[in-house]
This record gives C-alpha cells, sequence and structure tokens, in this order.
C-alpha cells in the first residue's frame, strides 16, 4: 500500500485528509440526493432554490448584475468584435438584457409574456443557472482541486480511454453532468482542459456528448409526457443511449479531427497496481494544490465570468428559438434532414416527429410540449432523444462558446444534428422492445 506518510515528513498525511475531506465535501455537495420537504435534489439545487424563493428580490438583482456585465462587458474590453462569432453573440447578449429589462418591467409584446415565452427563460433558465453556477463553482474547488480527479481518472481510464477515446477523470464530468447540470459540468471541463489535462479533441468529446441536463430537468420531461410511472426505465434508457451515442460521434467528424497529440493519461509506476498509482497520484494534486481561499476565489470568478456570458444569450437566444417555433415553418424545414431517421424508426406520424424533434435545437424543453399528446412510444423517444442531443441553443451551446475550448458554431449544430439522428436510431428500437414486453405502458 502507498505510504502517506513518507513524503516530506506529515505533510503526505496532511494530503490525506484533504484529498478524502475535500473530495467527500465535492462530492455530497454535487451527487448526493438529500429530501427537504418534498423535494430530493442535491444540495446545489436546493442552495439556489431557496435563494430563488426565500431572497427573491436579491437573487433577481443578482442575476441582472451578471446579464448586464455579460452583455456590456465586451463592448468595454473591445472584444465584441473579434470574429464574427462573438459580434453575433455579443449583439444577442445587448438583445438579452434588453428582454430582461422588458420581463421585469413588464413592458413589451403581449406575444412575449405568454408562459412559455419570457416568463418560462426567466424563471425557470436564467435564475437557476444564475444562481446555481457561481454556487456550483464554490463546490467545485472541492471536487477538482484535492485529487480525486486525478485518483478516479487512474482508476476508470481502462474502460474511458476505449470506449469514449477520454482520460479516466472524465469520468467526473460525466457523472456530474447527470447528477448536476450541464452549466457546472462544462465548467468542470474548461477549468481541466485549460489546466492542460485534455486535449482539444477529449474537451470536445466531453463537452458534447456528457454535458447533458440535470436528472431534474428530465424530471420534467418526464411529467410533462407522462413517463413518471416509467421513470427508471426512462432513467436508465437516457443513459445508456447518451453514452452510446458519444462513443460513435468520438470517432466520426468533426470532433476526431481536432487537434489530439497524445493521450494524457497517468502511466502506471512499475511494480505498483492500479490501486497504488491511483492513491499516489491523488496524493500528489492534494499535496501542490493551493491553499483553498485561493482555489475558492478563482473557481467562483470562473463561475461568474461562464454565469454573465450565459445568460443573455439564454434569453436572446432562447427566446428567437421560442418564437421561430411558434410562428414560422422553420423547425417544419429542419425536420426534413430529421424525416429519413424519423420514417426509419417506424413512427406514426414521422414528419411530425421530426418537426418536433428539430425543434429541440432552439430548446430542448420544446419536443416535451409539441408531443405531450402523442402516442406512448414517440413520447418515450422524444424523452430520450431532448436530453442525448445534448446541445440546444437557449443553454447549452451558448455555456459551451463561453468556455476556452475552440469549437465553432458550426461546429456544435453538425454535432447536434448527427447526434440527434443516431439518437433517434438507437431509441426506437429499444421503445419498442419496451412496449411489446410490456416493461413501458
Amino acid at each position: 500500500m502507498t505510504d502517506i506518510t513518507s513524503h516530506e515528513g506529515g505533510s503526505r498525511a496532511g494530503a490525506g485528509l484533504k484529498l478524502v475531506l475535500f473530495s467527500l465535501i465535492g462530492i455530497v455537495f454535487f451527487f448526493v440526493p438529500v429530501t427537504i420537504g418534498t423535494k430530493s435534489t442535491i444540495l446545489l439545487d436546493h442552495a439556489a432554490t431557496a435563494l430563488a424563493v426565500q431572497l427573491r428580490p436579491v437573487a433577481v438583482a443578482f442575476v441582472c448584475l451578471l446579464i448586464a456585465y455579460g452583455a456590456i462587458g465586451p463592448f468595454v474590453r473591445g472584444s465584441w468584435n473579434r470574429n464574427v462569432t462573438e459580434a453575433i453573440f455579443s449583439a444577442l447578449r445587448v438583445l438579452g438584457l434588453g428582454l430582461s429589462v422588458m420581463y421585469l418591467t413588464g413592458v413589451g409584446p403581449e406575444t412575449f409574456f405568454a408562459p412559455d415565452m419570457l416568463p418560462f427563460l426567466f424563471d425557470k433558465l436564467v435564475l437557476s443557472v444564475g444562481l446555481i453556477v457561481p454556487i456550483g463553482a464554490l463546490a467545485l474547488a472541492f471536487l477538482v482541486g484535492y485529487g480525486l480527479l486525478e485518483f478516479t481518472g487512474v482508476l476508470v481510464q481502462p474502460v474511458m480511454r476505449p470506449v469514449w477515446r477520454t482520460p479516466g477523470w472524465s469520468a467526473i464530468d460525466a457523472v456530474a453532468s447527470f447528477v448536476g447540470s450541464y452549466s457546472l459540468a462544462l465548467l468542470i471541463t474548461d477549468r481541466v482542459f485549460k489546466e492542460g489535462k485534455y486535449t482539444v479533441r477529449e474537451a470536445v468529446i466531453i463537452a458534447t456528448g456528457f454535458s447533458t441536463v440535470s436528472a431534474t430537468f428530465m424530471i420534467i420531461v418526464a411529467k410533462t409526457l407522462g413517463l413518471m410511472g416509467n421513470w427508471n426505465l426512462y432513467f436508465w434508457t437516457t443513459f445508456v443511449v447518451t453514452f452510446v451515442v458519444s462513443a460513435i460521434t468520438a470517432r466520426i467528424w468533426p470532433i476526431s479531427g481536432k487537434d489530439h497529440p497524445a493521450n494524457r493519461d497517468q502511466p502506471l509506476a512499475a511494480g505498483k497496481s492500479r490501486l497504488q498509482t491511483a492513491i499516489d497520484v491523488g496524493l500528489d494534486q492534494a499535496q501542490a494544490a493551493p491553499p483553498l481561499h485561493a482555489l475558492l476565489r478563482d473557481t467562483f470568478i470562473d463561475g461568474l465570468r461562464m454565469a454573465s456570458i450565459i445568460l443573455p444569450s439564454i434569453m436572446a437566444v432562447g427566446l428567437l428559438g421560442l418564437l421561430a417555433a411558434k410562428y414560422t415553418p422553420i423547425f417544419d424545414i429542419l425536420g426534413l434532414a430529421l424525416y429519413p431517421f424519423t420514417w426509419l424508426a417506424q413512427f406514426n406520424d414521422p414528419m411530425l416527429a421530426a418537426k418536433s424533434l428539430a425543434s429541440g435545437l432552439a430548446e430542448m424543453f420544446l419536443p416535451a410540449i409539441l408531443l405531450k399528446e402523442a402516442d406512448l412510444g414517440l413520447r418515450f423517444v422524444a424523452a430520450v432523444v431532448s436530453v442525448s442531443q445534448v446541445l440546444f441553443l437557449s443553454a447549452s451551446i451558448p455555456c459551451v462558446l463561453a468556455t476556452s475550448i475552440p469549437l465553432s458554431f458550426r461546429d456544435l449544430i453538425i454535432i447536434w444534428y448527427i447526434r440527434t439522428a443516431l439518437s433517434i436510431l438507437v431509441t426506437a428500437p429499444i421503445a419498442w422492445l419496451a412496449i411489446s414486453m410490456g416493461w413501458l405502458a
């Protein structure tokens, strides 16, 4: 076994204490559901909900400051015209600021104030993301700063590398996204990428393949589509489909062509088992980690920066997408690209399925709204695909673009299309089998 007292006197023991204690704190905050009242979710979600409900004026003011900073900042820094994508999203963030002011003052076209428009975007998405990202950033320091990432990476490397072409520590991202939120998972990915522990290709695989919406969003989707009676089947099918599709997309264009000079896995030391090596690298990281207050400060600043970029984008892109879905044929046209796959899936109305699933590009919840009266098989497929597609314009795509990962808007749209098509083809046979066996009823 590894001698935790053998390096620098007692400092190795101190490193062991930090590895265990701080990692446990991070795990509890991110991964352990806690029931408070009638709600069972992770502590980060409880904290964000409590702030949003009990201190709503303060929470709204805080979120508005972040939106204002995110909208005005690029023009103050002069970075708004760095490239075409940055210029477009800078303009959209200004629009997002204007829409936030309109919603809070109650001034604007009546159409914007329909329950599924600005109220949905601000109260259900912006307020939640604006609180949970900065709070989660503080908890993130415990999860990734003191050796848990390195320890886990060595242990699960034999699975992650051959199947998903990512290092073992990416398993932390995968679990964080399913239990927590895509915004927190992307915060982890961005942090680890900037530390040089991911290549560009690995970071892209993780950001576009693992950063799903949280399990709490999945519950909302399942409720809307009448699937809560089959929650376990739905949850585990979504889990399997998401990761099967990610294993495929990691091997095809455009992800396969991203920069990947070499694997950066931790090699096993001669004469040591995988567990011993995992303990060693975890202790090394805990020993070399900066003081807790410095790590908390740095991750909190990262969280504020990411939230300020995401929030106005959610308001602007989200509203444009919702309006397009409701009042224009744009998703009917996009649905034509998915029609061959919904036809192969043998849906009763493949065109309805195609255009409804295409609306998920604007907002992952739209297919659930549009298909809540559809037949059981299509509802089940829609529930799975809306999660396994990973990318959508109202939130996750702006989140990815807010990171340091070099991904273009075009790349993200292509990856969304490939993931959606593959998710339909993988999920449909599962749905028909589950119905025929009586598992889905």
